[in-house]
């Protein structure tokens, strides 16, 4: 009894408004009910119809007895090809094809029924003219139902007064626009009402797609959409290129439109996700790069079939070479780090994502050696990724001593063990910080390559050591954009250490994509430069990011500019002054050389390091770096005294 009364509280809830709109289904005994209902209107026109015709019905029974055994077969047959299941105002042929399956199997049954009791007493029941007029009756009454209920349902949601929908338009037609347009006009859930399509193709305002109008873009982008009633613009991401995103966002940003970004239908997995694919487009969205094209043959035959040890497989990008490695079937992936929280999220992640993926988490600090072999002694390693490094500026710089225990004899521990047991590839993740040093933290990871250069060089050594050298990556943490993002939520102010200083950014994904390429390429001793693009003035990314957040630079939020940091410069470099580069097959990746010294030369002074960092000189550390680095010039630092013998020298 209580059933019916929710069901009913859920429509009607004594605000004098009816909540068709919100509903998600009508509960199947409610569409039970209405279908039987129209079948016994069906009945009656049958009887109205024939009521003035010379055909009479048949008395072996009564007709409302016949009407009733009429009926109990209808719902027989409902019952059967379950035509109540679906959802009425999403109906498709399908549902169709369930309603004349059902109403055929209802005649066909009553006639086979009537042939064979004339054939008994011979005499029928039911007339067939009746029957057969019922059939199509039944079913036509049933079918416009449901098109009523779908079209009464599209109009109340067209014209439903609702606040939070913004009106928009899309840019661009094309397949991918098309297929965006149609999911908006027909899906109840989206925020969004579609006014149109925009276009540069078109002259005329004549066309429409899905009931909505093509806008031609007249004398300039800007223009147009001044003129149209909206809130806001839909771009399909992969549809335009990052030259032709950036013009069109600066334009909406001039009407103070709202821009959101759509990724390809194609990538839609799930119904439920479609609404959250649409987001606001951010920063990341904008960069000019060209998309990566990686020979997945190639790196497949390095990764196929091999047991692959990660270190640092929880930072942005050890995490990132994990999931792409995962794609190419490696027979055992071995994921170490020393954050236990990080590391059991992954493995979390890991089990629900990538179910068939054969790996194994491990919790270890890399500048423990002894701990490091008996890894290597049980795994057998064929390939190792070192992506574990501190990378933190001004942290390091406030504590070398941690930058030598980690990025320098971490690597070297690993190197060592790598050519002790035999590992095919030894693939070292470093930075652009590395060249021309200026922060220990760039200075640590500098020797950290050339202790893997010049060990490449001794004999006997048979693993081939690869370092790979990139700049900035967007949305790892602790950069730039993120923090960005916070300051932006928080109100203010923006924080720009200066506003001359500019860096190079690359995406996690396509930066781990060159890696894995780069490591099929090396033959060993290399250093593989990625092209990080374009690079990038941190005060022009500030004032970008606090326009898409919908607010002007400097009046609602404001922009501070908070000096270097210890050890920060205005740019960065991808060479030295020493290297020479070269092409190779792949256009994003470059190979250079950097003389090095002689492997024993540099362990001993790695060693004479180690040993004053476990007495937390901090000065006498930075000493020895410098001695081992040269090029290592303090900037914006306590260490820049360390220096002064050497700017003394260069200026006579």
């Amino acid at each position: 009894m209580n059933k019916p009364l929710n069901h009913f509280q859920k429509l009607y809830t004594g605000d004098n408004s009816l909540k068709l709109l919100d509903q998600s289904y009508l509960p199947r005994w409610i569409v039970v009910s209405i279908d039987t209902l129209l079948s016994v209107a069906s009945l009656l026109c049958v009887y109205l119809i024939l009521l003035g015709t010379p055909i009479h019905f048949h008395e072996v029974i009564s007709l409302p007895l016949q009407g009733l055994a009429v009926l109990s077969v209808t719902l027989f047959y409902f019952f059967v090809f379950k035509t109540y299941s679906g959802i009425i105002r999403h109906s498709t042929f399908i549902d169709i094809l369930k309603l004349i399956i059902s109403s055929f199997f209802t005649a066909a049954s009553i006639l086979i029924f009537n042939y064979l009791y004339s054939l008994q007493y011979d005499d029928k029941v039911f007339i067939t003219t009746s029957i057969l007029l019922y059939m199509f009756v039944s079913f036509t009454i049933l079918l416009l139902f449901r098109i009523a209920v779908k079209e009464s349902y599209q109009f109340l949601k067209n014209t439903a007064i609702v606040s939070s929908v913004k009106r928009v338009v899309i840019i661009g037609v094309d397949d991918h626009s098309i297929s965006l347009g149609k999911a908006l006009t027909t899906e109840s859930d989206f925020p969004f009402q579609l006014v149109g399509f925009v276009s540069e193709g078109l002259e005329s305002k004549q066309y429409k797609i899905l009931g909505k109008y093509v806008i031609p873009v007249k004398n300039s982008f800007s223009e147009t959409l001044s003129e149209l009633d909206i809130d806001g613009v839909l771009i399909i991401s992969k549809s335009f290129s990052g030259k032709e995103k950036n013009k069109i966002v600066e334009e909406c940003l001039k009407n103070n439109l709202e821009i959101f970004n759509v990724p390809l239908l194609e990538t839609w997995n799930k119904k439920d996700d479609i609404k959250n694919k649409i987001k606001p487009i951010q920063i990341e969205d904008l960069l000019e790069r060209d998309p990566i094209n990686i020979d997945t043959k190639l790196i497949k035959n390095d990764l196929e079939g091999k047991t692959i040890l990660i270190t640092g497989g929880v930072g942005s990008i050890g995490s990132e070479i994990v999931k792409q490695v995962a794609d190419f079937n490696p027979s055992l992936i071995v994921i170490l780090d020393q954050a236990e929280s990080a590391l059991h999220e992954l493995e979390m992640y890991l089990q629900l994502n990538y179910p068939e993926l054969n790996f194994i988490t491990e919790l270890a600090n890399i500048s423990n050696k002894s701990r490091l072999e008996v890894l290597f002694s049980k795994y057998q390693f064929d390939i190792l990724y070192h992506a574990a490094a501190y990378k933190h500026v001004p942290l390091i710089e406030r504590n070398p001593h941690e930058a030598v225990y980690v990025n320098i004899l971490g690597t070297l521990n690993l190197a060592l063990l790598s050519v002790s047991y035999n590992i095919n590839k030894f693939v070292l993740i470093s930075t652009d910080k590395a060249v021309n040093p200026t922060n220990v933290m760039g200075a640590s990871k500098r020797v950290a390559e050339m202790c893997v250069q010049s060990l490449q060089n001794e004999e006997g050594v048979n693993t081939s050591f690869i370092t790979t050298r990139f700049g900035n990556v967007l949305g790892s943490s602790g950069s730039v954009i993120p923090h960005f993002r916070k300051q932006i939520s928080q109100g203010g102010p923006v924080t720009v250490t200066h506003k001359e200083i500019i860096r190079y950014f690359m995406m996690i994904p396509e930066a781990c994509q060159l890696v894995l390429q780069a490591g099929t390429m090396g033959k060993g001793g290399e250093i593989y430069v990625f092209d990080m693009g374009e690079p990038v003035k941190i005060i022009d990314l500030a004032e970008r990011m606090i326009r898409l957040s919908g607010l002007e630079p400097y009046n609602d939020i404001d922009i501070k500019f908070t000096g270097l940091r210890p050890g920060e410069k205005l740019f960065e470099e991808l060479l030295n002054d020493s290297s020479t580069s070269q092409p190779t097959h792949h256009p994003k990746i470059m190979i250079t050389r950097v003389p090095t010294e002689n492997f024993e030369d540099i362990k001993t002074k790695v060693e004479a390091i180690v040993k004053i960092a476990a007495k937390d000189k901090d000065t006498e550390i930075v000493k020895l770096l410098k001695d081992l680095v040269p090029e290592f010039i303090s900037n914006n630092s306590l260490f820049e005294s360390l220096d002064q013998p050497i700017k003394k020298g260069i200026e006579r």
